[in-house]
């Protein structure tokens, strides 16, 4: 008898049902999640906007670039 006939082909199907199930809701959990970031973020460049503008920074080309190239260098590779 071959090993991999022994198993019920019910209790396979039921065995994929249930990991299709947790598939489905982690999945949904990780679009969630990502969407709250996203809204999160959008919510945070909405608030640096109004405070550029607050501060008369608005239209001050420099400091767009400075802040984009900081980014790269507070990643992984300082950490």
């Amino acid at each position: 008898m071959d090993g991999h006939n022994s198993e019920d082909p019910q209790q396979g199907a039921a065995d994929m049902t249930v990991f299709q199930s947790r598939f489905q809701t982690m999945s949904e959990s990780i679009v969630s999640k990502i969407d709250d970031m996203g809204s999160r973020i959008d919510e945070l460049e909405q608030s640096i906007n109004d405070l550029r503008t607050e501060m008369g920074v608005e239209s001050s080309p420099s400091s767009l670039p400075k802040a984009e190239e900081t980014k790269p260098a507070d990643g992984p590779a300082t950490s």
